[in-house]
Formats: C-alpha cells, sequence, structure tokens
C-alpha cells in the first residue's frame, strides 16, 4: 500500500462530499490509479451492485484480517469482499461492532490490495467528518457519482480558518448576570461554536475553559460522563475569577459525533472503556480539533489565558496554534458510581490529571 501523499486541496469540495455522504450519494475519489466511487455504508439505501466494502483497519483486526498483508496497520484501510447473498443488514454487521454479540459469525473475509492507500484513507476520512461509521460500499466506476474529490481536498477540510464572528448578545445566567454569548460560524461545515464571556474585560489574562458539546451530560443529565458537572463547575470558577471564556465546542463526543458517542457507549456496556470503544468504532481516542478554540480566542482578541482543564492535550493544542497558557488550573469533580471508571480511564489512559 502507498504512503497517502498530501497535496494542495480545495476544503469546500471536501465539504461537499461530506453533505453527499450524508445524503447517501455515490462520491468519487480519485487520485491517480487509485479511483473509487463509494456510497457511505451507514446512509445507503440497498446494496445495489456493490460486491467490495471499505473498512477501518482498526475494524479489520476485529473481523480477524490483521495477518493478512492488506489489514496489517490497524490505522490503514482495509479493502474486503462480501460474503456470497450478503445484504445490506449484513454489511452494516460487519462494519458495526456494537451488533458483534449479535450477529457473531460472518466471513470469511478476504482483504484485497488497494491500489491508493491515499484514495482509501481520504474516502474513510469522508465519513469520520461526515459523522458517520468509517465504512464505504464501493460501487463499480460506471456509477454517476454526485462530485469528485481528491485526497488533497480532503487533507485541506478545516473549519477552523474558515470561522467567524456571525452575532453577539447579552445573556445573564445563573452563575453571572454579566455575560455575553458570542456565536462563530464556519464556512467549511454546518458547525456553530460559541463563546461565553464572563465579566467585566481587563488586561488580565482571563480564566477560559475549553468545554466540548455533550447533549446526555449538559442537557439530560447523563452520569456516565462529568461534562454536565464540568461545565458548571467552570462556569462557578470562571465567574469568580476578574473575568473569563467560556469556549463551547460543537465536537460531541471528542469529535466523532452523537451518534457515534452512542454507539460507543453500547461498547462500554459490553465491557470496552472509553478508549478501546472509539478504536473499536475506527476513530481516534480523541477526534477533537482544538485549533478552532484558538480561532475563536484570536478572533476575541485573547492572546493569553489561563486554562482551566485537566488534560495537557488542550494546553499543548492552544499552544501549538500560538495561544499562550501562562497557567493551568486543575478542575476536580467528584465521582459517581456510574463514571467512576470512565474518569480512570482518562487519568491512565489519556493523560488527565488534577
Amino acid at each position: 500500500m502507498s504512503e497517502v501523499r498530501v497535496v494542495p486541496g480545495d476544503a469546500r469540495q471536501a465539504a461537499r462530499a461530506i453533505d453527499a455522504l450524508r445524503r447517501g450519494w455515490p462520491v468519487r475519489v480519485n487520485e491517480g490509479e487509485g479511483e473509487l466511487t463509494l456510497v457511505a455504508l451507514e446512509t445507503a439505501t440497498s446494496l445495489g451492485d456493490a460486491s467490495r466494502l471499505l473498512l477501518s483497519g482498526n475494524r479489520a483486526v476485529t473481523l480477524k484480517l490483521a495477518n493478512q498483508r492488506d489489514a496489517a496497520d490497524p490505522a490503514s484501510p482495509v479493502l474486503v469482499n462480501l460474503p456470497m447473498g450478503a445484504d445490506l443488514s449484513l454489511a452494516i454487521a460487519i462494519a458495526d461492532p456494537v451488533l458483534d454479540l449479535r450477529y457473531p459469525m460472518k466471513g470469511p473475509f478476504v482483504a484485497e490490495p488497494i491500489v491508493d492507500g491515499s484514495t482509501a484513507t481520504a474516502a474513510l476520512e469522508l465519513c469520520r467528518l461526515a459523522g458517520l461509521l468509517p465504512a464505504c460500499l464501493v460501487v463499480d466506476a460506471g456509477v454517476e457519482a454526485a462530485l469528485s474529490v481528491m485526497p488533497g481536498d480532503v487533507a485541506a477540510f478545516d473549519d477552523s480558518g474558515a470561522l467567524d464572528i456571525a452575532a453577539r448578545a447579552r445573556l445573564p445566567i445563573a452563575a453571572s448576570s454579566e455575560a455575553e454569548i458570542i456565536a462563530f460560524r464556519s464556512a467549511a461545515d454546518a458547525a456553530d461554536h460559541v463563546a461565553l464571556i464572563i465579566g467585566k474585560r481587563d488586561s488580565s489574562p482571563p480564566v477560559v475553559r475549553l468545554h466540548s458539546e455533550c447533549l446526555t451530560g449538559d442537557v439530560l443529565g447523563s452520569l456516565k460522563c462529568d461534562c454536565g458537572p464540568q461545565l458548571h463547575e467552570a462556569l462557578r470558577q470562571i465567574s469568580d475569577a476578574r473575568w473569563g471564556i467560556l469556549l463551547y465546542l460543537r465536537q460531541e463526543g471528542r469529535g466523532i459525533g452523537l451518534i457515534n458517542k452512542l454507539r460507543a457507549y453500547a461498547l462500554q456496556d459490553q465491557g470496552f472503556d472509553t478508549v478501546d470503544a472509539n478504536m473499536r468504532l475506527g476513530f481516534a481516542i480523541n477526534a477533537r480539533d482544538f485549533s478552532v478554540a484558538a480561532r475563536m480566542l484570536e478572533l476575541l482578541g485573547v492572546a493569553q489565558i489561563r486554562l482551566l482543564t485537566n488534560n495537557p492535550e488542550k494546553v499543548a493544542g492552544l499552544e501549538a496554534q500560538g495561544i499562550s497558557v501562562v497557567e493551568r488550573l486543575p478542575l476536580k469533580i467528584v465521582a459517581n458510581p456510574h463514571n467512576a471508571h470512565y474518569l480512570q480511564t482518562k487519568k491512565d489512559r489519556t493523560g488527565h490529571r488534577l
């Protein structure tokens, strides 16, 4: 398999391809001899004439394909032939690890050589960016595609550079009556991010909290994570400071999206921790993009901050984008019986610390 080649591309074309995959439309990914016409498995309405399935390398490990030459790298895409008589339900069961206990007998599978690794990698990355399982049906090249995209277009996709302030208003909140909400819109995708400025701005570095959206924790009060308590404790500490900023990032489930986060929850119920669950689904341990937060701070005219976090990756991610973290402030949350293992996993496997 050839190495991934990154060339200058058009991020807008990648955004169009993401939208097409969400709608179940065929997309052609091409570069050199590695052309692939594909449909995202999750939004496909039928198999049609497709007889091959493009999967993440991590999924191939679970399917016992890891010892085949073209599936030996868990980070690489794998192309497999669908078994004879397969239908869409079976194809989804092959791709979705949540269904392994329900459909334990699958295969046998044979991995096919991939002509161009950059093309296949770009195809799966488009699915991830679309919030879909990284799995694609490879259809006949003669099928008319909604559009064509190149690996360089996918590599160029970055919603932080296209971010701008869209609206702002005064917003008294429970933690402080003196607050302003600012909405940011990205031209690259449909995500709208929000900043909440609390207190009266002065020349001192603000206390800043990066909070990734969590519908289940922030709104529904889930006990499986610590997101809701972290959000409210952060607001309290910011309101106690001279001034500060909450950056509410639309990066649900550490960047894998709400639906895939719920799949990860289902895998946790089967005994996997949060790290292994994400990887079995074919995602990174942490798919969040902290350059979005850095761009928001830049637009707010903030270059130095006191960061409220237990996650050293947030410090490194912001500093890599030119934001100076002059102090890291810990955020301590009391565990409950439902999230104690989750919090321990964050400490042991992702480096979180007080």
